[in-house]
């Protein structure tokens, strides 16, 4: 019989440890840097979206002007 592999589901544990072996023996070496860049990058998404909700929240706010297009303080 014919089983498609999306029947299979996730790996379990010994095949992630296998896949987790195979992939620090061909990438051990730069796994460090690519690590950092990958933070670095999270960051500066994360800085991308909390200036996103700030821009949000701001146009969602009424202005408060007293009628001539100045502010009041």
């Amino acid at each position: 019989m014919y089983f498609p592999l999306a029947y299979f589901g996730m790996p379990g544990p010994m095949e992630m440890f296998i896949i987790a072996m195979i992939v620090l023996l061909l990438f051990g070496n730069r796994l460090p840097s690519v690590m950092r860049s990958m933070g670095k990058g999270i960051v500066e998404f994360k800085k991308g979206v909390k200036g996103i909700e700030d821009d949000m929240d701001q146009a969602s706010r009424p202005d408060e002007t007293n009628g001539t297009g100045s502010k009041v303080e």
